[in-house]
């Protein structure tokens, strides 16, 4: 990556013509994985049988002023011996390297740096800066937001955290912590004591972890010699044994070891009489959502089984004859035989079925707040109990005639619990979009090992689990890629719609990157892995969504500050309810008639307070926007867009101004040649390979656009051998010489000529003219002296371009151009896509300064770029959009990853945002207008004009129903379609070879 922003740099220090790219700055990766790493020099290195450790420092530069700086610093460093890799940020005037301490040490580095003519200081307190790690962890038995605040707040209150964010409707928190102040075990005992239980998904980012099953191992003395075997390796960080499971868990540096490496120790340690494979679990989230939706299903036929019976002689038998007159039957002075019935069978619903609600509310009490189950605690024990006062009453009583409740508390607890039954089912759904990314990677791959000569000597199929860095796997066509890795060898289609979006099969052949879980199309190919595990593409993207879903949108807060007093509010209202009611029957402020038979005032007061307490619900509130995020950014992982959060969901949804850089945005980031014409008559063929031929031999980012372009014509060679230039000479700014076939061939701009006394023809004079009026670079072409065609270079409109900038305007969102070219290229590019507004030769600081300025305008601002040199910007944007992030999908400073380089991409991001906004306000709508509808008519509002009044256990269904209609409304954005007037156009990203 390093090496191909340094080479479009040069555009500019060599001079060869007009066509200047802006530089790029790039991003400092994070070792040891380091991006950019040469797989070759990786592999000359860890093919020793006790590779030496790698270290990473960190340098300050002082003193560069363009990428073309940067690539001198860099080039310098890298011929010192011992130099595994270095990338040097011009941006924030820094230079990471990764060497070899045995080799070369940071006072040489820092010399070398120096003789280059910048100034530098190493950067001491480099691992202080990366001193966080990252927790992740299931939490199980909250409830509603409240739970969730009270979780937060406990973690947040741990010294040494320094972010934490739990989510409801996934049910996992996330925390940031310093390791050397707090462990992950401390975070995880601090979330059992406020009464939930935690359950550890992963500790850090930086490793890759794995669990082998060790069969034939007795004792514990033989555990302990096989985890001393482990530790010896290197690479090795972390080993946790369970001798009860036989199972061991080890974290490592895919650097230095891998699986397979584990299982040959285990395999040949002691008598050989061990064998591991790797341990069969299955993700922690499914395992436990499974487990929770058979809990939940098993608790409500339970509850149904004694329900029914309940309901049945309390609500139907009752006006059946024969059949009241015996459950009217008196057992004890007005103690019926229905009464003793409906007790019996409704205890064991409140106290063993419902045990949970119990459990739950004084969990939330315990910690000084209040939830859902506090709400149906009370509910229910207030009308089962009263139901008891009702049946103590009867049997000491030969007058009473109360009636009982027993119905209510059960029918709700069964009503809850179906409720809660549906959400989880529901809420399973919501984060699909994680488990169809997970499930890409394919169960097995073929191992193939080669000789020197890169003869196959041998073929093995293994789990693709077991895959270590620098294997070679072959990929039959239909198959899936097992790993990241790039080609040796074959050619192919490989399908990539499943990662970026690209509908289109992309051809792949020996140097082309490939993605694991992409599905070979046609032809076979060997891979050569680069990256796995943790490190993998698919990985970042899994855990890339995984955090978005955890970050609250901040229209979340307006739930958050809800839930604090909405319990205790509703509580306080059902109170008043009852007060209200009933002090209302004792003083006859209303008609004897309006009490039903079956009830006296006071009963009927406290069924409207029952009602009011059970038909709040805070659950609705807290799932309107976790549930439509993580649907929304499922749905845009799908769809090629990856987006980081509910925040940046958020802040697009209002984005009316675009910002876009040009090279690499716009335009495709390549030269390409777009145009050429021979002045002498010559076949097409041969000029193009004597020009070919010369250029074959430089660097230049031109030079190689005039080779690809000779090669279409000589499609029958995957890699054609050009005539030899003799005497090949490169002019720097000009262009290259050299002698093919005994012609001497010159290929340059026009001083080039004029310095060789090369007479340049009216007609290339013309060609010239016409060529630097379109913003394209001219190359002239001689052949012993004499100019015989002209090359017009050009960085090309991406397909689609210019139809992206008018959908843009039709969604009334103002589009501007902000590039580091020359004023004539900027706006030679911008009247082709349409753009009106244009800003040229700004630095990144002045990208980030005009960013500002819209704000301050009172526009809000999405910048599109490619997440390298326009960080500035990308951070100072309302929304930043890195585009053409391929197989890099970790860029920090954007909130939106567009992975498949379209800038259709754009207007789906800007489009999915509204479409989940509108679901989340529409979630919102209902939770909020179902409790302020709701609670009054529970109250009782209705019941003097129409005598309609709602029975407590009909308020518990519709409680139990607002939840599930929350998370329904947002499972809704699973079938999101994208603006049909993109699919009206032919929008399609070029493929970079």
């Amino acid at each position: 990556m390093a090496a191909k922003l340094i080479a479009l740099a040069c555009f500019r220090s060599e001079g060869y013509g007009d066509l200047s790219p802006r530089p790029h700055y790039p991003s400092m990766p994070s070792y040891p994985k380091g991006k950019g790493v040469s797989t070759q020099e990786s592999s000359s290195v860890e093919q020793g049988s006790s590779p030496p450790e790698a270290k990473a420092a960190t340098f300050s530069v002082f003193g560069m002023t363009c990428s073309a700086c940067a690539g001198s610093v860099e080039k310098a460093v890298k011929r010192l011996p011992g130099i595994r890799e270095a990338v040097v940020d011009v941006l924030n005037n820094k230079a990471q390297v990764l060497f070899y301490p045995t080799f070369v040490n940071e006072e040489t580095i820092r010399e070398t740096i120096e003789d280059v003519g910048f100034e530098s200081t190493l950067i001491e307190d480099q691992m202080n800066e990366r001193a966080t790690q990252v927790c992740r962890m299931h939490i199980n038995g909250m409830t509603c937001t409240s739970c969730s605040s009270t979780i937060e707040s406990a973690l947040q209150a741990i010294h040494g955290v320094q972010k934490a964010q739990v989510a409801l409707a996934t049910e996992e928190a996330e925390v940031q912590y310093d390791p050397k102040i707090v462990s992950y075990t401390q975070i995880l005992e601090s979330v059992e004591d406020t009464g939930f239980e935690a359950i550890l998904i992963s500790s850090g980012e930086d490793i890759s972890k794995i669990a082998l099953a060790v069969d034939g191992c007795r004792t514990d003395h033989s555990m302990r010699i096989i985890e001393e075997s482990l530790q010896a390796l290197p690479g090795v960080q972390d080993i946790n044994v369970s001798p009860e499971l036989n199972k061991i868990s080890l974290s490592y540096k895919p650097d230095m070891t891998g699986p397979r490496n584990f299982i040959n120790v285990i395999e040949s340690t002691g008598s050989k009489r061990f064998k591991a494979r790797i341990y069969p679990e299955g993700g922690v989230r499914e395992t436990h959502r499974k487990d929770e939706i058979k809990q939940y299903y098993r608790s409500f036929m339970w509850s149904l089984i004694f329900t029914i019976p309940v309901f049945l002689t309390s609500m139907v038998f009752m006006y059946i004859p024969g059949i009241k007159n015996a459950f009217d039957t008196k057992v004890v002075h007005m103690l019926s035989v229905g009464m003793v019935l409906r007790w019996v069978l409704s205890t064991p619903v409140q106290f063993i079925i419902g045990r949970r609600f119990y459990i739950g509310a004084y969990k939330a009490l315990r910690h000084g707040s209040a939830n859902m189950d506090v709400l149906i605690a009370l509910g229910t024990n207030a009308a089962y109990f009263f139901s008891v006062y009702s049946v103590l009453r009867a049997a000491t009583s030969k007058d009473f005639k109360g009636t009982d409740f027993f119905e209510t508390s059960a029918m709700l607890i069964s009503f809850i619990l179906l409720g809660k039954y549906l959400e989880v089912l529901a809420k399973g759904k919501t984060s699909a979009a994680i488990a169809k990314l997970m499930d890409l990677a394919p169960e097995t791959a073929t191992l193939i090992t080669l000789d020197s000569e890169g003869n196959v000597v041998n073929e093995e199929e293994i789990d693709s689990r077991l895959i270590q860095k620098n294997d070679v796997i072959k990929i039959i066509p239909g198959a899936k890629v097992a790993s990241d890795g790039f080609v040796i060898w074959g050619q192919s289609h490989v399908n990539e719609s499943m990662i970026t979006g690209e509908a289109r099969p992309v051809a792949k052949r020996k140097g082309d990157t490939v993605i694991g879980g992409t599905v070979n199309e046609n032809g076979v190919l060997h891979i050569k892995a680069t990256r796995v595990g943790s490190e993998s593409a698919l990985s970042q993207i899994v855990r890339l969504v995984e955090s978005a879903q955890l970050a609250k949108a901040p229209v979340q807060k307006f739930a958050d500050r809800i839930s604090k007093f909405f319990v205790p509010l509703v509580i306080i209202l059902s109170f008043s309810t009852w007060l209200a009611w009933f002090l209302a029957g004792k003083f006859h402020w209303y008609p004897k008639s309006w009490i039903p038979s079956s009830l006296d005032s006071f009963e009927l007061a406290l069924q409207f307070g029952i009602s009011v307490m059970v038909i709040a619900c805070p659950c609705a509130l807290g799932l309107a926007t976790p549930t439509a995020v993580m649907v929304g950014t499922g749905v845009g992982a799908s769809e090629g867009v990856l987006i980081k959060g509910g925040k940046a969901l958020e802040s697009a949804h209002k984005v009316n101004c675009i910002v876009f850089d040009k090279t690499g945005t716009l335009t495709v980031g390549k030269p390409v040649v777009v145009n050429r014409r021979l002045l002498r008559n010559m076949l097409l063929q041969e000029f193009l390979e004597l020009t070919a031929a010369t250029e074959v031999n430089s660097e230049h980012p031109l030079a190689k656009a005039v080779v690809e372009y000779a090669k279409k014509f000589r499609e029958d060679e995957e890699n054609p051998v050009w005539p030899e230039a003799r005497d090949f000479v490169s002019i720097t700014g000009h262009g290259v010489k050299g002698i093919v076939r005994n012609k001497e061939i010159i290929v340059g701009n026009k001083s080039l000529m004029l310095s060789h006394n090369i007479a340049i023809p009216t007609d290339a004079e013309e060609i010239l003219a016409e060529a630097e009026r379109m913003a394209q670079t001219g190359i002239l072409v001689s052949i012993d002296r004499e100019v015989v065609g002209v090359l017009a270079i050009s960085d090309p409109l991406k397909p689609g371009a210019e139809e992206a900038i008018s959908i843009l305007k039709s969604m009334k969102i103002k589009s501007i151009m902000v590039t580091g070219d020359n004023w004539g290229t900027a706006n030679s590019i911008a009247k082709e896509v349409g753009i009106e507004t244009v800003v040229a030769e700004a630095k990144p600081e002045q990208k980030s300064e005009k960013v500002k300025d819209l704000q301050a305008s009172g526009y809000i601002v999405a910048m599109v770029g490619d997440g390298i040199n326009d960080s500035p910007a990308l951070v100072a944007a309302d929304v930043g959009m890195a585009i053409g992030a391929g197989t890099d999908i970790a860029i920090e400073a954007a909130d939106i990853v567009l992975m498949k380089s379209n800038l259709e991409d754009v207007i789906t991001a800007i489009d999915l945002s509204r479409r989940t906004f509108f679901h989340i306000r529409l979630n919102y709508i209902w939770a909020l207008g179902y409790n302020l509808l709701g609670i009054p008519i529970a109250a009782g509002v209705l019941f003097p004009s129409t005598g309609f009044r709602l029975p407590p256990w009909i308020a518990g269904a519709a409680m139990a129903a607002s939840s599930v209609s929350v998370v329904c409304c947002s499972l809704l954005l699973k079938y999101y379609k994208r603006p049909k007037k993109l699919d009206n156009l032919e929008i399609r990203g070029i493929k970079i070879e």
